[in-house]
Order: C-alpha cells, then structure tokens, then sequence
C-alpha cells in the first residue's frame, strides 16, 4: 500500500496542476452522468458537481486540520493553484469576454431591467437571511448576499472584501441551493409564470439569474425556451461581479456603518 502511495506521489506531484484538471473533468464527466441518468435532467450537472466538490473540500480539511480543502492533501495539492484567484478571475473574464452586447439589445428593456431586479432581490434576500442567523459584519453579510445572486458572484465579492474562507463557503453554498431551488421549481412555476414564449423566458432568466438553474429548469418545462432564459442569465453572473462588491457594499456600509 505504502509503495503504491509513493509511485502515486512521484507520478502525480511534478504534475500537480495537470492531475488536478484530469480529476475534475472526471469528476465532472460522472456528474453529469448522474444527472442524467439518475435525475433525468431535473438537478443540473454543474449543481452536482459543485455539491461534490464543497463536500471533498470539507472531507479534505476535516482529514488534515488544513485551511485549503482538499489541497492540503498532497496528492491534490494541484488544487491550490487551480482553485486560486488566478485562475478564477481568468474564467470570470474568459465569461464575459464571450458576450456580445448585441445579443442583450434582443432581451429588449424587459430582460434588461429583469436583470436589474433579479439581482438586487437576491442580494436584499441573502442579506436578510444572513441577518437573521446572526451575521452582522458588513463584509459577511455583502459576501452572503452576493452568494445568493449567484454562486460565482459570492466568492468574487468575497476575495474584493477580504472575507474570510468559511463566509466564502457559506455564499457557494447559498449560490447553489438557489441553482437547485431554480431547476426544480421552474417547471412547476411555469404555467402561473407564463413560461410559454421566448420573450417571458428571457425575463424569467434575468430574474433568477442562475445559468444552470434557468436552462435545467426551462429544459425540463421547454426544450424551445432554454436559449432565451440563458441569454439573459448569461449576463447576470457578469453584472452582478460588477455591482455586489462595488455598489452593494457602498449601500451596505451606509446601512451598517
């Protein structure tokens, strides 16, 4: 056992970073197996996968009393780097620099000012909700409002304020019980939503926001209406990267000083 441990090292630890892409993408090839397969499309892949990673985060750290998740272990410590800011921020970009302008003139000013309302109402939730479990700080309570806007948008917040790691946590966590939420409520909302025609999808996804809540639960009602909901979702993790750590926290600071 302990010589097999070894050759996994000397393999694996000169190609930590390489190991770390090859471990997600399969990972992320059986999650969305599962979602497929077991779920039938309800639960997204992607919301799969973030579940599965949180809970080696916390296995990881729980076996080594380590700060890193599962990048303390030092098979994955690949994981370090590839989770780290560089690399974060490099896909935020990467994202936005893959929308195109003339696509949200489509949404028209409905889905614009959809998206404008969907943010702000789940930031205002999140806050709330936090606030009610004892959260006081305004950098927590910023980061945990922008987590629930979306699960990307949490963390980015977060690493602006300088929050720390388990208030960062917490905002993924409530990013993805809201992508969950979105995919399996979408279909039982549709009809008292009026998700029938492409312009109402294109407002429903800038209200919810979620990419991969908005298209699992519109594929689940429509197959049709799914590019529509995920035009306007797409620009919503953007948006809401631009205002949470800037203007939400300013109105934030007024408020809590």
């Amino acid at each position: 056992m302990d010589q097999t441990y070894a050759f996994l090292m000397e393999l694996v630890k000169p190609r930590a970073l390489i190991f770390s892409f090859v471990f997600v993408g399969a990972l992320t090839w059986l999650c969305y197996q599962f979602s497929t397969k077991i779920t039938r499309g309800r639960v997204h892949g992607s919301a799969v996968a973030i579940v599965v990673g949180l809970i080696l985060a916390f296995v990881g750290g729980m076996l080594t009393n380590g700060k890193r998740g599962i990048a303390d272990i030092p098979m994955f410590a690949g994981f370090a780097l590839m989770g780290g800011a560089m690399l974060r921020d490099f896909c935020i970009i990467a994202t936005a620099y893959g929308v195109r302008m003339e696509e949200l003139k489509k949404a028209g000013l409905a889905g614009v000012l959809s998206l404008v309302v969907g943010t702000f109402v789940a930031f205002v939730v999140g806050v709330v909700i936090a606030y009610a479990f004892g959260y006081r700080g305004t950098v927590d309570l910023t980061t945990i409002g922008a987590g629930a806007v979306t699960f990307i948008v949490g963390p980015v917040t977060g690493s602006a304020l300088g929050a720390s790691s388990d208030i960062v946590a917490l905002s993924i966590a409530a990013g993805v019980v809201k992508s969950i939420a979105v995919m399996i409520l979408t279909p039982f909302l549709a009809k008292p939503f009026g998700l029938t025609n492409p312009a109402a999808a294109m407002v429903y996804g800038g209200l919810m926001g979620t990419t991969s809540g908005t298209a699992a639960g519109l594929a689940a009602t429509d197959p049709r209406l799914v590019p529509y909901g995920a035009l306007t979702a797409t620009f919503y993790t953007g948006f809401g990267c631009l205002v949470c750590p800037s203007i939400c926290y300013i109105i934030m600071r007024m408020i809590f000083g």
